[in-house]
């Protein structure tokens, strides 16, 4: 049976997209990820999130349909590099990407409500196929 999968448009607002996308960025900047932490977000390793986090910011961009994994690894990944001071931005976010916290936090619950049905068989389990 093929996976449903689901456009960013038929899901979010173009500002949750914008906040996914610029969260996933952080995985090329400041966030720093273990290869333990990447396959705990879904991810082969450090490496492999790194690439993934490309094509999962350029398909959030094109409006490419995402499988339910992807989504929950985009969101996990994009809670970890936000909140996270030990491996996302952390405290440095404001900094980094020019994004208040308070205005952040309240995107990302958002974000996190409109999402939940699509990543709930991810719950308490590591995003993989």
């Amino acid at each position: 049976m093929a996976e449903h999968l689901t456009r960013a448009s038929q899901l979010l607002t173009m500002h949750e997209v914008e906040l996914l996308q610029r969260s996933l960025l952080e995985w090329s900047g400041p966030a720093r990820c273990s290869d333990q932490l990447a396959f705990g977000i879904g991810f082969a390793d450090a490496r492999d999130l790194a690439d993934q986090c490309v094509r999962l910011r350029d398909a959030l961009g094109e409006d490419v349909p995402l499988a339910a994994v992807d989504w929950a690894r985009a969101l996990l990944a994009s809670e970890i590099a936000f909140v996270s001071d030990l491996a996302g931005s952390g405290v440095e976010w404001s900094t980094t990407t020019g994004r208040a916290d308070e205005s952040t936090i309240r995107t990302l619950r958002s974000i996190q409500r409109k999402l939940a049905r699509t990543v709930s068989p991810y719950y308490g389990k590591r995003p993989s196929q």
